[in-house]
C-alpha cells in the first residue's frame, strides 16, 4: 500500500528495501511511481534518483505479438527457462485498455502459473495510470525499480492494440515480435510499422502439425524484412520459430536476443539507444504534462464545450477553437475579445474577421 494521506513516505526505507531486493518493499515503491498524487509524485522522483546508479544492467526486452499468439505461454515458458538459468525475470506490461477499463489483462497471474509462483519473477500488471502516456511512465520508472531490486532481465509485454507496440519499442534494447503461421499471406494481418520497429522475428505455435507452416512462415517473413530498412544497420533481423507449449526453439530465440545486445554493445549503440531514449522519455513527460494541465484549468473547462459545438456545427475553424484555448490557458483569457496570436487576429470564435 501507499502511504495513507498525510503520512509522509519514507525514501530512504524503501530505498534500503528496493536495493536489498525485498518484494513486499519492492511492491510499495511500484505502487508509490504508479500514483498520481502530487505528494507521492514528488517522493517517487526523489527515490528513483536515488536508485539511478543501480539501474541499467538488465537486458531489456519488449515482446508483442498477433492477435491469439499465445504472447503468455511463450513469456511463461521462457522466463521460467531464463529463471532456472539463474536469472531474475521481471515481467512487466502495457496495456491502452487499461487507462478505460481500469484493468489488466494481465491481473490474472495463472495465465503466467509458473512464473506466478517463481521466486525469482516478478509479474506486475498494466498500471491504470488514465492514459498511454501514463502508463509508458509507470511502466518505465518500474523497470527501473525493478533493475535496482536485482531483476536481470524485463520482459515488456504489449497487451491489446494501438500505440503500445511504439511504446514499448521506445523503453527496451530489443524488440521481439510474435507471430503465427498462416495460410495464404503470411503477412496479412501483421501491420507493417511494427516490423519495421523489431529487432527478432519469431514464429510461435511451430509444434505438432504446425510446425512445417510455421518453417515456411519464417521464410517468407525472412524475405518480406529483407526490404524493409533495418533498425541498426549491422543487425537484420532474424525470423525463428519456436513453440511456447513445448519450449522448442527457445533458447535460439534468446539467443538471438544476446547476439543483437552484443552488436549494440560492440559499437556503443546500445549506450546510444538509451541515451536516446532518455531523452525522448524526458520530452514525452514535458508533452504529457502540459496537457493534464491543460485539460485541468478551468477556464479551458469551461469553453470547450462551446467551443467543440461551433467545430461540429462548422461556426468556426478547429485552428481559431484551440486558439481560444490555448488563449485561455496561457493567459487567462475566456473572455473571447478579439486579440493577436502571432501574426494573426482572433476573434469570438465564429470565423475570421
Amino acid at each position: 500500500m501507499t502511504p495513507r494521506r498525510g503520512r509522509p513516505v519514507d525514501v530512504d526505507a524503501l530505498a534500503e528495501g528496493v536495493l536489498a531486493g525485498h518484494r513486499p518493499t519492492l511492491a510499495r515503491a511500484i505502487t508509490l511511481v504508479e500514483s498520481r498524487r502530487a505528494d507521492h509524485a514528488r517522493a517517487a522522483q526523489d527515490l528513483l534518483v536515488r536508485l539511478l546508479p543501480h539501474t541499467g544492467n538488465a537486458r531489456r526486452v519488449g515482446i508483442t505479438g498477433v492477435p491469439g499468439v499465445g504472447k503468455s505461454t511463450f513469456i511463461d515458458a521462457l522466463g521460467s527457462r531464463l529463471t532456472g538459468d539463474g536469472h531474475r525475470v521481471a515481467v512487466l506490461a502495457v496495456d491502452p485498455s487499461s487507462t478505460r477499463t481500469g484493468g489488466s489483462i494481465l491481473g490474472d497471474k495463472t495465465r503466467m502459473a509458473r512464473l506466478a509462483v517463481d521466486p525469482n519473477a516478478f509479474i506486475r500488471p498494466s498500471p491504470t495510470a488514465g492514459t498511454l502516456g501514463g502508463v509508458a511512465r509507470a511502466t518505465r520508472e518500474t523497470m527501473l525499480l525493478m533493475e535496482a531490486a536485482g531483476f536481470d532481465v524485463v520482459l515488456v509485454e504489449t497487451v491489446g492494440v494501438g500505440q503500445s507496440e511504439v511504446t514499448v519499442a521506445a523503453m527496451v534494447d530489443c524488440f521481439l515480435f510474435l507471430t503465427l503461421a498462416r495460410t495464404g499471406d503470411q503477412l496479412q494481418g501483421i501491420k507493417k510499422g511494427v516490423l519495421e520497429l523489431v529487432d527478432v522475428v519469431a514464429v510461435n505455435k511451430a509444434d505438432g502439425p504446425h510446425a512445417d507452416d510455421a518453417r515456411k512462415a519464417a521464410r517468407e517473413l525472412s524475405r518480406a524484412l529483407r526490404l524493409l530498412q533495418p533498425v541498426h544497420p549491422r543487425w537484420r533481423p532474424p525470423v525463428l520459430t519456436c513453440s511456447g507449449l513445448t519450449g522448442d526453439g527457445l533458447d535460439e530465440v534468446w539467443a538471438a536476443v544476446g547476439e543483437h545486445r552484443a552488436v549494440l554493445e560492440d559499437d556503443g549503440g546500445l549506450a546510444d539507444r538509451r541515451a536516446r531514449q532518455g531523452v525522448s522519455w524526458m520530452w514525452d513527460q514535458v508533452r504529457d504534462r502540459l496537457m493534464d494541465s491543460f485539460l485541468r484549468d478551468p477556464r479551458v473547462s469551461r469553453l470547450t464545450p462551446g467551443l467543440e459545438e461551433d467545430v461540429r456545427s462548422g461556426e468556426t475553424t478547429a485552428t481559431l477553437a484551440a486558439d481560444r484555448l490555448l488563449d485561455a490557458f496561457t493567459r487567462g483569457d475566456d473572455t473571447g475579445e478579439e486579440r493577436t496570436i502571432g501574426d494573426r487576429v482572433v476573434g469570438d470564435g465564429h470565423g475570421d474577421r
